[in-house]
């Protein structure tokens, strides 16, 4: 992306003073007036450009450019050519529809730009001419000097010069977990972007602190315009259903016109008329056409959703939901998706004593534990001094807030809060006992925050951070009887490594009494009594860990994509049973600053040994996503930041966060998760598997109409015959079976063991041998019991030409009735599988039946598609062929379970 404020793209890396000289600003008073017009005018507004995009009328015109699209409108306009206005109304209708939904799942799509141009517009307090103004934030330039406070959205890309203990929460743009803590010191050159702590960057959230800083990007040139361009620049995938349905559908209009135009000549060579010969070629390609197919796939689709919202899994476009049937590798965060997202204390040591923590999340459900076995925390007085402290040098709240304990404030305080309330100290009560005189907020510069207490001893300060920190500081430590006894440093922090390698955050908590109601830095730094440890983490929901299982156990690849350290990860990935190549034990892991190194080429050569990936960028998502597409797979990905938004888009399926998520990434997905839980994946997978099931059970179930029409055709054509079947009565089959039949089968029940199988390979086409094989049987009964029946009914029987191509219809009919059942599995026995066991079938059958009686004994009905009466002994000859029909296709079946089973014997 061109850089039009023709200053350097890395900031980070400056001193202040070089800062201020490459502006051109001032400190202390800002830029003039005149310097602000000029600039304004350079750079323009301070907001994100929205692309153009399609004009709503081209849009809507683009869904008929499609093959089945192609295939629709010749249906429509070749029944209109023949006088059927009804049946062409219909098929135009479909039509409509399809294109109908496209257009408004396209129009949900463009949303997401527009998301992030309403990120930039808040307010935003500058001062400039030395006055403190407060103004919208589209009108700040380069040079701008803005001062922000705890609450503010970050108006445009800050160099921060003056901190006081200032939060950041960045996860919209890095990743991070937890809020960044800033300062002002310049930074390496080579600082990955999660670790560059003296900018803060447009649309993120201050949440403690304030600051000022030099605003060096605006509008697309800041690091949120930068994701910004990667969105528009990156292209929309077709997914793997809609390439295969684009190429059969391809292949099906070809052998059309070529059949139509072969039976047309054929005809002309044999001496009859043109007239006759071309309504014989319409015919032909009315029944070869499957008018049913565009709606069945769109409404296998749709109930898909349904099923899909029920599992509390968002589908925003249709071919999203097989998609997620055809997944290779799953793409996670960790964060809220893997993990609870509510840091959780789960080890404590104190008196030299390490002590387990059961529940999970900010739930004060819970125990202290030794070595598994559940202990009293009023028998062990350190213990309970510890947690106290951890709760007075406090500032946050735990609330229950619709039936879920929600925390306010820091996570890591919040954290300390519940551990407490664990071993029964309460943390209104706690305070009103001991009550706070004064108090040193955390900075990120010492690592540490101290609170002054009332207490029976006098004042008490209780000091907490990290150990590098206060362990030095610390003169002597509790023992497990509470005791002060001399301090063994060795110990703790050998304790505190062990903490650390389990991806554990650890603080240590201090305390020192003090004759003094005021607190300053020097009351707290010598003097100090260590009381203890407190390691925590964001701990991994349950359910995800047997959701993984059944990935893996599936074939399916899940890998760690986070902004989070890589020490973190690599404990979350052991917790939850990561499955991959490992060196010395451990997953193998890349990050961010070693992608940053590597040629695509190399990424794209080690993409599939390795699991973790930490410390990633926006940039670096989408690279993943590109190496893993090279090497042939389908990547689901999911995200919940704005930073996340190109590689939801890239991905073959884009998975977004509805809890936790921003508008930007929810609408570059194509699912959105309402509990923002991987086990919802997990189940999506599954039923997305059970839709292509359904999918490619309906293709082949109705190959076998069309085929056994147009040979019966072709066939009366090449022996000069009169046709058994009209163009009108093709129709009719065409659409009622398609609507009573086929449609059925999208309320097909998944089948068993469908996440024991491996992913489809995205090559494998829809027609599989199997398929074509099957239909060709099917096809091969359907014409010789039609032309046995059809001459057995005009030459032994005597009946007219309506009588026998009546019962040629209902031939079809019912053999297309009896191979529903058979294509309710194809793999298992119809019986097997239960023949009640998908009641819409049953009932689809029962409907069809009776619209064939209609058909055949109605007199409006005769008069419209030229039927006629039969006999009940012509009923139980077509009944007969059915039969047989139903019957070969299960000993197929059964032939083929019988020669993979004695393969896989074999085999083994």
């Amino acid at each position: 992306m061109k850089n039009k404020h023709n200053y350097p793209n890395q900031w980070h890396h400056l001193e202040t003073a070089e800062l201020v000289k490459l502006l051109g600003t001032d400190l202390r008073d800002g830029l003039s007036e005149p310097q602000v017009s000029k600039r304004q005018l350079e750079y323009g507004p301070n907001s994100i450009t929205a692309s153009p995009g399609l004009s709503l009328w081209k849009r809507f015109f683009n869904q008929f450019h499609q093959p089945l699209a192609y295939i629709l409108i010749i249906a429509s306009t070749i029944t209109a050519s023949i006088g059927e206005f009804v049946d062409s109304a219909v098929i135009f209708v479909v039509i409509f529809f399809n294109a109908l939904v496209g257009f408004i799942q396209e129009l949900k799509a463009e949303k997401a730009l527009q998301a992030l141009s309403k990120l930039v517009l808040t307010q935003a307090v500058v001062r400039r001419s030395g006055k403190k103004l407060l103004i919208p934030s589209y009108l700040l330039v380069p040079g701008d000097i803005v001062i922000i406070k705890s609450g503010d959205k970050v108006p445009a890309d800050l160099r921060l010069f003056t901190t006081h203990n200032l939060h950041v929460d960045e996860s919209s743009i890095t990743g991070e977990s937890t809020p960044s803590a800033k300062h002002t010191n310049a930074l390496a050159l080579d600082t990955l972007l999660a670790d560059r702590k003296n900018l803060a960057f447009t649309g993120t959230l201050v949440t403690m602190g304030q600051a000022e800083g030099i605003v060096w990007a605006t509008g697309d040139q800041t690091e949120l315009g930068h994701i910004a361009w990667l969105l528009s620049e990156t292209p929309e995938l077709s997914t793997p259903l809609t390439k295969k349905l684009e190429l059969f559908s391809r292949r099906i209009l070809w052998a059309i016109f070529g059949f139509a135009v072969f039976t047309f000549s054929i005809g002309i060579m044999h001496g009859e008329a043109t007239s006759d010969m071309f309504m014989a070629s319409i015919a032909l390609a009315v029944g070869a056409i499957p008018e049913g197919l565009p709606a069945a796939v769109t409404i296998v689709l749709a109930i898909g959703v349904n099923r899909l919202a029920s599992k509390r899994a968002i589908v925003r476009k249709l071919p999203a939901v097989e998609t997620l049937g055809s997944t290779t590798v799953i793409c996670s965060d960790k964060t809220g998706t893997l993990t609870e997202n509510q840091m959780t204390v789960r080890k404590v040591f104190t008196g030299l004593t390490l002590y387990d923590v059961t529940g999970s999340g900010y739930d004060p459900k819970g125990a202290l534990c030794i070595q598994d076995i559940p202990i009293n925390p009023q028998e062990h007085p350190q213990l309970l001094e510890c947690l106290k402290a951890g709760v007075l040098c406090n500032d946050s709240q735990i609330l229950y807030e619709n039936g879920q304990y929600k925390a306010q404030g820091d996570p890591t305080e919040a954290a300390m809060l519940v551990v407490a309330q664990k071993a029964g100290i309460l943390h209104l009560d706690t305070h009103k006992k001991t009550p706070r005189m004064d108090m040193i907020p955390f900075e990120s510069e010492h690592m540490y925050r101290a609170t002054l207490h009332e207490h029976t001893k006098g004042k008490v300060i209780y000091k907490v951070g990290a150990l590098e920190r206060l362990l030095d500081r610390c003169d002597d430590m509790l023992d497990n009887r509470g005791n002060v006894v001399p301090i063994d440093k060795a110990s703790i922090q050998a304790a505190s490594d062990a903490l650390t390698t389990q991806g554990m955050r650890v603080l240590a908590i201090t305390r020192r009494f003090s004759p003094d109601s005021t607190l300053t830095k020097e009351h707290v730094s010598h003097g100090l009594t260590f009381l203890g440890l407190e390691g925590m983490l964001d701990p991994p929901r349950q359910e995800v860990i047997h959701a993984i299982k059944r990935c893996q156990q599936a074939g399916i690849t899940i890998k760690m994509v986070t902004g989070d350290h890589a020490l973190t990860a690599q404990a979350v990935a052991k917790q939850i049973g990561l499955e991959g190549t490992r060196h010395q034990g451990k997953l193998n892991t890349l990050t961010g600053r070693e992608l940053e190194k590597m040629p695509q080429e190399l990424i794209v050569s080690k993409i599939d040994d390795t699991t973790i990936f930490a410390r990633i960028t926006p940039e670096q998502k989408l690279k993943l996503v590109g190496a893993l597409q090279a090497r042939g797979h389908i990547v689901a990905m999911t995200g919940d930041g704005v930073n996340d938004a190109p590689a939801l888009k890239q991905a073959n399926i884009g998975i977004a966060m509805g809890i936790t998520g921003t508008e930007v990434a929810k609408g570059a997905a194509d699912i959105i998760l309402t509990d923002d839980n991987f086990a919802t994946i997990e189940a999506a997978v599954e039923e997305g598997r059970g839709i292509f099931d359904n999918l490619t059970k309906f293709i082949a179930w109705t190959l076998p109409t069309n085929a056994g029409e147009a040979l019966i055709l072709v066939v009366a054509i090449l022996l000069g015959l009169t046709l058994p079947i009209s163009p009108v009565q093709i129709l009719w089959i065409n659409m009622t079976t398609a609507i009573f039949l086929g449609l059925t089968l999208a309320f097909e029940p998944k089948e068993k063991g469908l996440m024991q199988q491996p992913p489809r390979n995205p090559d494998q086409p829809i027609l599989t041998y199997e398929v074509v094989m099957r239909t060709g049987l099917v096809s091969l009964i359907m014409l010789a019991g039609s032309f046995w029946l059809f001459f057995w009914e005009a030459e032994v029987e005597n009946q007219i030409l309506a009588a026998s191509r009546t019962t040629v219809v209902n031939v079809i009919v019912l053999v297309e009735i009896g191979y529903l059942f058979n294509c309710r599995s194809l793999t298992h026995s119809a019986i097997g599988i239960g023949l009640l066991s998908n009641k819409w079938a049953v009932a689809g059958a029962l409907a069809m039946l009776a619209a064939q009686l209609l058909f055949t004994y109605e007199p409006t009905m005769n008069k419209l598609f030229h039927s006629a009466p039969i006999s009940l002994e012509s009923w139980l000859r077509i009944a007969l062929v059915a039969t047989l029909s139903f019957l070969a296709v299960e000993f197929e079946k059964w032939c083929r379970f019988r020669l993979k089973r004695k393969k896989h014997l074999k085999f083994r």
